[in-house]
């Protein structure tokens, strides 16, 4: 029986209860049918301000987990809120930490917005430019818009609208499928 890949789930945001951080639950909770484990990543608010001064060994220990975690996934699930036209400033220094190492080259990688109709599109944006930076292989199938209200969700953080949940599951395996596909062509399937 084989090991079901590892995909991690990067929420930008820090705001307990979230719609970001319901959607990534979601995910979690449908894992299982993308025959996939999803794992959160939490460690957002104990990155430190990102220095180019500081981004060589030994890193700083929240840096190195993070990487590690990273480096660990067959692929990369992102859902970030917008906040002033663009990703909220803690997430932009975690994805600033990853552009000095290799961990998210060529790894699979998408993301879904949870956004209100009309907002996101400049956290899409940033996002797209900054993942250019790290070589992230961007699945543009799994990419896109759920239409997710945080009042939508349980009172365990939870979607139960079949629609998010079959749209999670095929997000889920479009990254599955192309981390397989990777793995085969690096020799490591």
């Amino acid at each position: 029986m084989s090991v079901p890949p590892m995909i991690l789930l990067l929420s930008g945001s820090l705001r307990a209860g979230s719609t970001n951080e319901a959607v990534l639950r979601t995910a979690q909770d449908v894992a299982p049918s993308a025959r996939v484990r999803a794992v959160r990543y939490d460690g957002l608010a104990a990155l430190p301000h990102f220095n180019p001064d500081d981004d060589t060994d030994p890193l700083p220990a929240p840096v190195a987990a993070l990487r590690a975690a990273i480096d660990e996934a067959a692929a990369l699930l992102v859902c970030t809120p917008e906040y002033a036209g663009t990703l909220p400033g803690s997430f932009k220094n975690l994805l600033d930490w990853t552009v000095g190492g290799t961990e998210i080259c060529d790894k699979p990688v998408a993301w879904v917005n949870a956004a209100a109709p009309g907002r996101g599109e400049g956290a899409e944006a940033t996002l797209r430019t900054v993942l250019g930076y790290t070589g992230a292989a961007v699945v543009e199938p799994a990419c896109g818009r759920l239409p997710a209200s945080r009042a939508a969700a349980d009172t365990t953080g939870v979607f139960t609208d079949p629609a998010v949940r079959a749209r999670l599951t095929d997000v889920l395996d479009l990254l599955a499928k192309a981390a397989a596909g990777a793995a085969e062509v690096s020799g490591q399937g």
